[in-house]
């Protein structure tokens, strides 16, 4: 068993206006995980547009093995509007929680309102196909690969795919590698909860955590980025507490995690809906307009 990471670059996204800091708006950079056997592999959580997915499919036959799963995480489009395409490419299965299914179809539902606008003419056709298993519990060559409900992290009803075999967190949102992160969503009511899915990763004792988003230059040593995870939750709560405007959170930021490359875009989009939400916008309305208008 082992497994191995794709990384895809930062898409530039719409609206194109630059950031308040003149950075240019991109979506985070993806880090696409392939766990594999002998002769069978799984896919965890692929990308968001065809151009991506058809990278993607060029790294899966260059390997030379037979896909048999993709994994998703969580349902933010990103982590899985171009499973279908994948899976009747290589006669995969898609599998998923329940929670995670359901949240699917949600992100299906708006994709026309956020994920078109965001990426326009870059995503195919995405009906929603996965399937359960039997106790979010599946084999990979005989080994046992799990989707782990951990709860709300930057998307609700989250999941991480567990490897025991290879001590493998696969964390998708739940856990960033040096990035900013999204806390749009999770902020508005606190970041504890985000805390406890955190910690129900960190008591699989993993070795390995591949995050979806991330600094491709840096490991994937499980402690570090466990650490760095919650430092940053930490501190934008801290930030939080004095009620800042969206762009006094962004500066405290950008300020305090001057090394993070990547991501910018979703600390300002985060920052914005919590402004929002606190003016009295409904959350949904709050990170829609946060995310397609500059």
């Amino acid at each position: 068993m082992n497994y191995d990471v794709l990384h895809l670059e930062a898409l530039p996204i719409t609206p194109h206006e630059p950031l308040p800091n003149g950075d240019e708006r991109r979506f985070q950079p993806m880090a696409i995980t392939l766990i594999s056997g002998e002769n069978d592999a799984v896919l965890v959580d692929p990308p968001t547009t065809s151009g991506q997915a058809a990278a993607v499919a060029e790294w899966i036959a260059a390997g030379g093995k037979n896909l048999t799963h993709i994994a998703i995480t969580h349902g933010h489009g990103d982590h899985w509007f171009t499973a279908d395409l994948l899976a009747r490419r290589f006669g995969a299965t898609v599998v998923a929680t329940a929670e995670t299914i359901a949240h699917m179809r949600q992100q299906a539902g708006i994709r026309e309102f956020l994920w078109d606008v965001t990426f326009p003419g870059q995503i195919p056709a995405a009906p929603v196909t996965a399937v359960t298993v039997p106790d979010n519990k599946f084999l990979l060559e005989g080994y046992e690969i799990s989707l782990v409900p951990v709860g709300a992290s930057d998307a609700e009803d989250s999941s991480v795919v567990h490897v025991p075999e290879l001590g493998l967190v696969v964390a998708g949102d739940v856990l960033y590698n040096g990035a900013h992160m999204y806390i749009g969503d999770a902020a508005v009511d606190g970041v504890q909860r985000w805390r406890d899915a955190i910690a129900v990763v960190a008591a699989l004792h993993p070795r390995h955590v591949v995050a979806s988003h991330g600094d491709r230059d840096l490991d994937h040593d499980a402690d570090r980025i466990i650490a760095g995870s919650l430092a940053y939750l930490d501190y934008a709560e801290s930030v939080l507490a004095g009620k800042p405007s969206a762009h006094e959170l962004f500066d405290a930021l950008l300020k305090r995690f001057p090394d993070l490359r990547y991501g910018t875009t979703l600390a300002w989009v985060g920052a914005r809906t919590i402004a929002a939400v606190r003016d009295g916008q409904d959350r949904p309305t709050a990170a829609l307009l946060a995310w397609t208008t500059a």
